[in-house]
């Protein structure tokens, strides 16, 4: 296993054959009970204790066409690892109770069409508190070591947190490096990364 630690630091994908094989990027979370159980009936009652997180795995991709768009249970856009985006999200855990997390996969047998791919969880639900979600991400492919990624630099009070960027290495594999970066909201985060979408309030 290898571990991304400093911001900005990336390593390349090794080849299975051809390509990289299929990718696959989990997400997964604490859940925060102790405060909940804390007050007692009367607290939970009256609305007291803390509320479970909801942190939702996602993702904006280029394509080397220009096509840009994302991924992710909000706006139910779960792509799809077949066609274009050559991306798909498995389901949407709302409580962090699923022992396999959330996970993306991403078709690495179409390298040449995926241009980069910028991994992000966001807080649906739950107070932004990332220092108490202990999120962690790990990415597992066929042709070399795991690559795990610590949501440990925190920013509470930041519902966005851009994870990690994917990008194509000369069509021939991909290279991933650490971001965990922290912003309000995905237009923020799509103008630090210059993605140049357009964005509107969305539920699932």
């Amino acid at each position: 296993m290898i571990e991304l630690k400093k911001k900005g630091q990336s390593i390349n994908l090794t080849k299975k054959g051809n390509d990289v094989g299929e990718i696959l990027v989990n997400l997964n979370w604490n859940q925060n009970t102790k405060a909940a159980k804390s007050g007692g009936f009367l607290s939970s009652l009256f609305g007291g204790g803390q509320k479970n997180f909801d942190l939702d795995l996602g993702c904006l991709y280029e394509l080397n066409s220009g096509e840009k768009g994302c991924v992710q249970a909000l706006g139910n856009a779960f792509g799809s690892l077949k066609d274009g985006p050559y991306i798909q999200l498995d389901h949407d855990d709302r409580t962090g109770a699923s022992t396999g997390g959330e996970n993306l996969r991403i078709n690495g047998s179409r390298i040449k069409d995926i241009k980069r791919v910028l991994v992000y969880a966001f807080i649906y639900e739950g107070a932004a508190n990332w220092s108490e979600a202990g999120g962690i991400v790990k990415l597992t492919y066929g042709g070399g070591e795991d690559i795990v990624v610590k949501l440990d630099e925190h920013r509470n009070g930041q519902i966005m947190c851009a994870i990690a960027m994917i990008e194509n290495v000369q069509n021939e594999t991909f290279s991933v490096k650490r971001l965990v970066d922290y912003f309000p909201g995905h237009a923020k985060m799509d103008q630090a990364y210059g993605w140049g979408m357009s964005w509107q309030a969305g539920s699932k």
